[in-house]
């Protein structure tokens, strides 16, 4: 079988996690490495990746995330605040990271960041918003893929109070919004739901060809 579908079978929704055992620094890297790797919209990575530890912090956002365990036993605790009233300073900001990286010069690709600013500031704003927290998903993908190849259990959450982790996060003056959270760490032996087989569609419901 193929190891990234083998990986996929192997993970699940970790319910109780082992808080015993903690993620090394070499591991942590590669999630890192694998979020900064995600594909985003024009490229913006329109959001910040929080790596929560400090245990008076996440005893202080588990009420706010449904009372649920993970919050505090898991390993690692990720948050994924997307920007809000995304404009032109942090498409600017991603052109000079560009020519930085690429060693181009900005008239080279003046157009381009003439064309996106036009684009992006035709979107009204709360929509803007709901675009930058869908970017995160695509993120949060790349960190439960990428954990499941290192043998690291994940918990995507969307159970949460986003206004409450913004207070306790200090996330409203930073311009940054909770879309998501993902509780990542090793699953505990007595989380009976790793057992479980997985209920999905059969492929006759879940596809069509055209």
């Amino acid at each position: 079988m193929n190891s990234f579908i083998e990986n996929a079978q192997w993970r699940y929704a970790t319910k109780k996690y082992d808080p015993t055992r903690k993620i090394s620094a070499a591991d942590l890297a590669v999630l890192k490495e694998a979020i900064s790797l995600s594909a985003s919209s024009y490229g913006l990575q329109p959001y910040k990746v929080i790596f929560v530890e400090n245990p008076e912090l996440r005893a202080q956002l588990q009420p706010a995330s449904w009372g649920q365990s993970q919050i505090v036993e898991a390993s690692h605790l990720v948050v994924f605040a997307n920007e809000l009233n995304l404009g032109d300073a942090q498409i600017d900001a991603y052109f000079e990271n560009l020519i930085q990286t690429r060693g181009i010069s900005m008239e080279n690709v003046q157009g381009y960041a003439d064309f996106m600013k036009a684009s992006i500031q035709k979107i009204p704003l709360e929509v803007r918003n709901v675009w930058t927290a869908k970017q995160t998903y695509i993120a949060l993908s790349n960190l439960m893929n990428a954990a499941a190849e290192l043998k690291i259990d994940t918990t995507p959450m969307e159970g949460f109070e986003p206004k409450l982790y913004n207070e306790i996060l200090g996330l409203n003056e930073r311009n940054l919004n909770a879309a998501l959270v993902c509780a990542i760490g090793y699953r505990h032996p007595d989380d009976t739901t790793q057992h479980y087989a997985k209920v999905r569609k059969s492929e006759s419901n879940l596809f069509e060809s055209l």
